[in-house]
C-alpha cells in the first residue's frame, strides 16, 4: 500500500490528509431493551470487557493504519450504553487514539450514560478517563413517562445524576422524548421550561417515532399504542423551537439544541459530512470516499476480528453522486444548511446538477426554502416538512 507523508505530499493532497477526523466507538450492550430503541444495542448476561478491551483496540488500530497524517478531533463513545464500559478501557481506548493518530489541542470527548446513580458513581472516574463531555439519556422529567419509555431510572434518580454529571464534567447534554401518546401541550410547555431552568449547553429533543422492530411497533401493531396526531406533534414542535430560541438555547439542527459554542462538534462532522471512523459492532463510517461498516451482532464482529484483524462487514466505494447526495441530505439538517459550491467541488457533481433549481424557487416562494448565493437552508417552517422537501429539492 502506498502511504503519503503530509511533508511529501502535494499541497492539494496534504490539506485533505491533514483534515481531521472524527471516532464513533460502540459499546453495544445494555441493561434492557428499551421498547422504542432501535440502536444496535444489546442484552447479554454475561461481558468479557477483557475481550472487549482487546478487540476494540485492535479495531480502533486498524483504522488509524488506513488514516495516516490525520489527527482526532473529537471521540464519541455511543451504544447500547457506554456508561457500563468500565472506565479503565475508556481510558486505553482515549490513550490509544492519542497514540495513534494524536488528538487536536480542543478534542471533544463525548460518553453516552444513563442517568441512574450506579452509573452516575462513575462520572468522576470517566472523567478522569478524558471523557470531557457527557450526554444522558434522561428521556423524560415525569416518572409515568418514564415507565412507559421502559426507563430504569425515576426523576429523581435521573436530577442526581444531571448534578452529578454538571460538577464533573465541563459540557454536558441531555435527551428527552417528547409527543408521546397523551401529552399535551401545557404538560410539555412545563416539562420543557423544567429541562430548559437546569442550564446546560446542550439539549437533544426528539419526537417519539415507532421504528419497525421494536416493542412499540408491536403495540402500535396491536393497536395498544396509538402515536401522537401528525398535526398536534408539529405543534409541540413549534412549541419547543419558539421556547429553546427564547431561552438561548436554539436549534442548530432539526432534534439538537445549544447554547452558543456548545454545538456537538462530532455530530457536526457527520452533518457537515466530513471523514469519521467507526469502530465496534454496527458502526458505521465515512473514511475518504468509501462507506464502511462493521458487522452488526457482538459475536459476529468479535468472530471478524479473530479471523481478519478487523471488524469490517463492507467497505463500499462512494462515488461522485453518492457523496453529493449525502452531503445533501446531511447537511440540510443543520440550521446554517449548506454550501453548494464547497459540495460540488469536494464530490465532482456540477453545481447546477445538485438541487432542482425550479423546486427550491417553489419551496423558497411559500417561505420553506432560503437561497444565498451558493447557500441553500430550510427555513425554519420548512423543517417540520424536512422529509417532504429533500425529495422535491435533491437532484441526484
Amino acid at each position: 500500500m502506498l502511504s503519503i507523508s503530509p511533508k511529501t505530499a502535494s499541497p492539494q493532497i496534504a490539506s485533505v490528509i491533514a483534515d481531521p477526523l472524527a471516532l464513533y466507538i460502540h459499546w453495544p450492550f445494555c441493561v434492557s431493551k428499551c421498547p422504542y430503541c432501535d440502536f444496535n444495542s444489546h442484552v447479554r448476561d454475561r461481558v468479557d470487557t477483557q475481550e472487549w478491551r482487546t478487540a476494540l483496540l485492535a479495531d480502533l488500530a486498524h483504522e488509524a493504519a488506513l488514516t495516516p497524517g490525520r489527527r482526532i478531533a473529537s471521540i464519541f463513545f455511543g451504544g447500547g450504553t457506554p456508561s457500563l464500559m468500565p472506565p479503565e478501557i475508556v481510558a486505553d481506548l482515549i490513550a490509544a487514539a492519542e497514540r495513534l493518530w494524536g488528538l487536536t489541542d480542543d478534542v471533544e470527548i463525548t460518553l453516552e450514560a444513563n442517568p441512574n446513580s450506579v452509573e452516575a458513581a462513575r462520572f468522576g472516574d470517566i472523567a478522569a478517563a478524558g471523557v470531557n463531555r457527557v450526554s444522558l439519556g434522561l428521556q423524560a422529567l415525569d416518572s409515568d413517562a418514564l415507565h412507559f419509555l421502559g426507563r430504569a431510572h425515576d426523576v429523581d434518580e435521573g436530577l442526581a445524576a444531571l448534578d452529578v454529571a454538571q460538577s464533573v464534567f465541563g459540557r454536558v447534554s441531555f435527551d428527552l422524548i417528547y409527543a408521546r401518546p397523551g401529552q399535551g401541550e401545557e404538560a410539555w410547555a412545563r416539562e420543557l421550561d423544567r429541562a430548559l431552568s437546569f442550564g446546560t449547553g446542550h439539549l437533544s429533543l426528539y419526537q417519539l417515532t415507532i421504528e419497525p422492530g421494536t416493542r412499540f411497533a408491536t403495540l402500535a401493531a396491536q393497536g395498544k399504542l396509538v402515536p401522537a396526531d401528525p398535526d398536534h406533534a408539529a405543534d409541540l414542535y413549534e412549541l419547543t423551537q419558539a421556547r429553546t430560541g427564547a431561552a438561548g438555547i436554539p436549534a442548530y439542527e432539526i432534534s439538537n439544541h445549544a447554547r452558543k459554542g456548545q454545538q456537538s462538534r462530532h455530530n457536526l462532522t457527520y452533518w457537515r459530512y466530513g471523514d469519521y471512523l467507526g469502530i465496534g459492532p454496527g458502526a458505521h463510517g465515512r473514511r475518504g470516499k468509501q462507506a464502511t461498516l462493521r458487522h452488526r451482532k457482538p459475536e459476529n464482529w468479535l468472530a471478524a476480528l479473530a479471523r481478519n484483524g478487523h471488524g469490517l462487514q463492507s467497505e463500499e466505494p462512494l462515488g461522485a453522486q453518492d457523496q453529493a447526495r449525502e452531503a445533501l441530505l446531511m447537511g440540510l439538517r443543520l440550521g446554517e444548511g449548506i454550501n453548494l459550491a464547497r459540495i460540488a467541488a469536494a464530490s465532482g457533481v456540477p453545481l447546477a446538477q445538485l438541487v432542482n433549481r425550479e423546486a427550491a424557487g417553489r419551496l423558497e416562494a411559500l417561505g420553506l426554502l432560503i437561497q444565498e448565493r451558493e447557500r441553500l437552508r430550510v427555513a425554519p417552517a420548512g423543517m417540520l416538512l424536512l422529509d417532504a422537501i429533500l425529495p422535491q429539492i435533491v437532484a441526484i
